[in-house]
This record gives structure tokens, sequence and C-alpha cells, in this order.
């Protein structure tokens, strides 16, 4: 096992981190800019009016992405265990 192959598998593994996460972040992230915007026109300051869309908006994502993100973590964890012995030498 050389460098390049950890290196190969580090970016994979964070590639798919990324891809997993990646749309519950967007999603949370409008749903925060929407009532960012919400709050600026109407004024109002409450500061914890932003945490309960939010959940419920990646309640939801999780519930419409779930899963094909737990098909994606799957087939990455199966293609790790299906190459161990590469890893062991």
């Amino acid at each position: 096992m050389n460098s390049e192959f950890v290196l190969t598998l580090a970016e994979r593994g964070i590639y798919t981190i990324l891809l997993v996460t990646g749309p519950l972040l967007i999603l949370a992230l409008a749903v925060g800019l929407f009532v960012s915007i919400f709050q600026a026109t109407t004024q109002i300051q409450e500061q914890t009016l932003a945490f309960i869309p939010k959940i419920v908006a990646v309640l939801v994502g999780i519930v419409f992405f779930g899963p094909w993100m737990l098909t994606t973590m799957v087939e990455f964890t199966s293609d790790l265990f299906q190459n161990l012995n590469m890893f062991v030498g």
C-alpha cells in the first residue's frame, strides 16, 4: 500500500462525504436564507426563529434524499470491504 493509494482512498472518502451531505447542507442554507430575508422584511429579530424551519427542512430532506444517501454510502463501504485485501498488503 503506497501513498498514492492512500491519497486516492482519502479523496474518494471526502468526495463521498461531500456528495452525501451536500443536498442537506444546501437545503438548510436555502431555508436559512429565506428565513433571514423574511426576518429582515418584517423586522422580527428573534434569533431562534430560524432553527425550527431548518430542522423541518432537513428532516424532509432526509426523507426525500435518504434512500439515495444510504445507497451511496453502502456502495462506498462495500467497495472498501471488497478491496480489503489491498489494504492489508
